[in-house]
């Protein structure tokens, strides 16, 4: 079996992604494996403007280390009445990386004084294909909805409580694993990166 790489230590993450991509790898006999099967794994600063930028740090970065095929996505949530942030800084909004509750807390008071029909939003996602000889594919994601006046369910992370998905009415955080990688952002980009694997790996 050929390994690909995924540019994360979330393990959470990389069980997503498994499932996304999971007829590909049978197909093409791929197994996914995730950074942290590589302890000396450089960390990568992202200090690039957009999702498709920190995406290609990330996954460049990764090939050049382990001489596999590395994939990479960024993903954040984008607010229409702000400009589209909180974008790439969205998993430290509040401060600190990756505090989900301080997080949405402060989106939340920022939009307390918005209508609720200027509180559309969008999931973003940049996926990124990067292959030791400098190869590069990349692909983007959307999952559209409003942003909610209140947190509601028990799966996901990050922003998923507080987004209602166009054209279903739960909150992300409400639907199955199952649910949202069918209309997720990081679900639709990675399965239009499908086609690249095939190409550069097949």
């Amino acid at each position: 079996m050929s390994r690909v790489v995924l540019a994360t230590r979330n393990e959470h993450k990389v069980a997503e992604l498994r499932e996304i991509l999971a007829d590909v790898c049978a197909e093409l006999a791929l197994e996914v494996v995730g950074a942290g099967d590589f302890p000396d794994a450089p960390d990568v600063v992202e200090d690039g403007v957009t999702f498709e930028e920190n995406a290609l740090l990330k996954a460049q970065a990764l090939a050049r280390h382990t001489g596999l095929p590395a994939l990479a996505d960024d993903s954040g949530l984008a607010v229409d009445v702000m400009g589209g942030a909180p974008g790439i800084f969205s998993a430290r909004w509040a401060g600190r990386h990756g505090d989900d509750r301080a997080n949405l807390e402060l989106l939340l008071a920022q939009l307390a004084d918005v209508r609720d029909e200027h509180r559309a939003a969008a999931f973003v996602c940049a996926a990124v294909l990067a292959l030791p000889d400098g190869t590069v594919r990349s692909a983007e994601g959307r999952m559209p909805g409003r942003v909610a006046r209140e947190p509601r369910g028990e799966n996901g992370f990050g922003y998923d409580p507080v987004l209602v998905v166009d054209g279903d009415g739960r909150h992300a955080a409400e639907l199955s694993p199952e649910e949202k990688n069918a209309v997720s952002h990081r679900g639709e980009a990675f399965r239009a990166i499908v086609p690249h694997l095939r190409e550069l790996l097949g």
